[in-house]
């Protein structure tokens, strides 16, 4: 959704079937692009899952911009995480072995 009389600077992203959890780390990370204006979540319902998400960038930068860029720094970071405990379960398995 576009807020009217912009160019794409301002939108809110309806992302279905999720929660705080997503909502709260994708801000989070949108947040430290010094492009980014504000951004926001609020979930519409507590029995609909669903958030809308808010996003406005200073400029002409669109705000899709920097959600897809805030995605995949977090994909970036669960990677990492998933990554350190494997391979400290595999450590933590051989040693008792």
């Amino acid at each position: 959704v576009q807020a009217d009389g912009t160019d794409g600077n301002c939108v809110t992203f309806v992302l279905h079937d999720e929660d705080h959890t997503l909502g709260n780390s994708l801000r989070y990370m949108i947040m430290k692009n010094p492009d980014v204006e504000f951004c926001g979540y609020c979930i519409t319902h507590p029995s609909e899952s669903k958030i809308n998400f808010r996003i406005q960038t200073r400029g002409a930068l669109p705000a899709v911009e920097p959600f897809r860029k805030g995605l995949n720094d977090l994909m970036g970071v669960c990677q990492h995480v998933l990554s350190t405990f494997e391979v400290r379960l595999l450590k933590s398995t051989l040693s008792c072995s």
